[in-house]
């Protein structure tokens, strides 16, 4: 009876002693986005409100992809979809940093089905896909002068950086940074870096520094052409010259015929010298000029 209560109390304290040993936890990975594909359409997207195709278009931009086809669920109208999606690109390429910084622009297009709406998107992008790619995370701009750094060390033009924190005095610290790398890297004779911040400089989510920068176009070519456009406003003077007219005054001294004197009362058609002062009131809109817009522009 002992031994058999023995035997009882070891084969417990086993299975007890075991068990942590038997034991097993598991996890499953998967991509967070995963609710937005479609499971039987391979490539297709899906969305049942405005939130949801925002999310799809962020994660077609994020692989660079031009076009896509998203299935709208719970939409009442064509109305409603097209409005939908049209808010939802402009949200894209207006307040988050990824679509300000590499989308030119989205294009969209719908279809009635049964059960849900079909959308056809294209997107444009001013990024290429390594651009995308070469993207880097930083948690406050503290990190800017390391990224910076690594960026010069290692021969790049720009860089890229997606910003976690930012703050109210993110852009001071951004200069800072900067102006001690330039310093100690011997940059300061060079021209400036070119800094953009996406969507907004107030809350930027994404810096992009240009570390080699374009050179500006002259200015001596353009700035000339609204002096030449008035040089032949200028010769139109001679027309001024016309008032010799009034040397038909001979006519006028026909005037023992005193009734002509009217005609010489057309003298005053040299008075068309105000149609001179015209055209001097209009030498100066050459300036006023588109081109002379887009010059300004330019520069």
């Amino acid at each position: 009876m002992r031994q058999t209560i023995c035997c009882m109390l070891l084969a417990l304290c086993l299975l007890t002693g075991c068990a942590p040993l038997l034991e097993r936890t598991y996890s499953v990975s998967e991509p967070h986005s995963s609710k937005f594909w479609e499971s039987e359409a391979a490539g297709t997207l899906r969305a049942e409100n405005h939130q949801d195709i925002v999310n799809d278009l962020l994660l077609l931009i994020g692989q660079h992809r031009e076009t896509a086809t998203l299935r709208l669920y719970n939409f009442e109208s064509d109305l409603s979809v097209a409005d939908t999606l049209e808010r939802a690109a402009a949200e894209i390429q207006q307040e988050t940093p990824m679509g300000a910084y590499a989308v030119e622009y989205i294009t969209s297009s719908s279809q009635a089905q049964r059960g849900y709406y079909e959308a056809a998107i294209r997107i444009s992008y001013r990024r290429s896909l390594e651009q995308i790619q070469s993207v880097v995370n930083a948690t406050s701009p503290e990190a800017l002068y390391s990224l910076l750094a690594a960026a010069l060390a290692g021969g790049q033009k720009e860089l890229a950086v997606r910003m976690g924190y930012w703050g109210e005095t993110g852009l001071t610290r951004l200069e800072e940074s900067v102006a001690l790398l330039r310093e100690e890297q011997g940059l300061t004779e060079t021209p400036a870096w070119v800094v953009n911040f996406y969507p907004n400089p107030e809350e930027p989510g994404l810096v992009e520094f240009l570390l080699d920068p374009p050179e500006l176009p002259e200015e001596d070519g353009e700035g000339e052409n609204p002096e030449d456009g008035e040089e032949p406003e200028g010769e139109e003077e001679p027309e001024g010259e016309q008032e010799p007219k009034g040397e038909e005054e001979p006519e006028g001294k026909k005037e023992p015929a005193g009734e002509k004197e009217p005609t010489g009362e057309q003298e005053p058609g040299g008075e068309e010298e105000p149609e001179g002062e015209q055209e001097n009131g209009d030498g100066p809109m050459p300036s006023d000029t588109p081109e002379g817009n887009i010059a300004d522009k330019k520069i």
